[in-house]
């Protein structure tokens, strides 16, 4: 998908988004359901008030982020690329990855936050 034809989902959906350079930020006040698209642009960052819902989406390009107040919905997911982030202050549901909530993961770590961990997992490759 290109950015112009994510501006446009965007816009149809009327979820507010800004640009910082080349980089579309989506600042929306609530959730964003996004479950019917099937990729995004490289460098999307989410920065809205609510959740994300991706959950048609098998792979994520480089460079995207989170940083949404609630959880991220991946039911899809494949594949995660170095470079994706997670910052956002809810849970990341994995369902095709590790079939459920990456925070009830039985590999998580006692007293290391889960998105730390599964942040540290994407930069080593562990998903590719």
């Amino acid at each position: 998908m290109t950015q112009e034809e994510f501006i446009k989902v965007l816009g149809e959906k009327g979820y507010v988004y800004e640009m910082e350079g080349d980089r579309i930020v989506v600042t929306h006040n609530d959730s964003v359901d996004l479950r019917s698209i099937e990729t995004l642009p490289p460098g999307v960052k989410f920065k809205n008030k609510g959740y994300v819902d991706l959950r048609s989406i098998e792979t994520l390009p480089p460079g995207v982020e989170f940083k949404n107040v609630r959880d991220v919905y991946l039911n899809s997911l494949k594949t995660i690329p170095t470079g994706v982030e997670f910052k956002n202050k809810g849970y990341v549901y994995l369902k095709s990855l590790i079939d459920g909530w990456f925070g009830d993961w039985s590999g998580n770590i006692e007293g290391i936050a889960s998105n730390r961990l599964l942040n540290h997992m994407i930069n080593k490759g562990f998903f590719i």
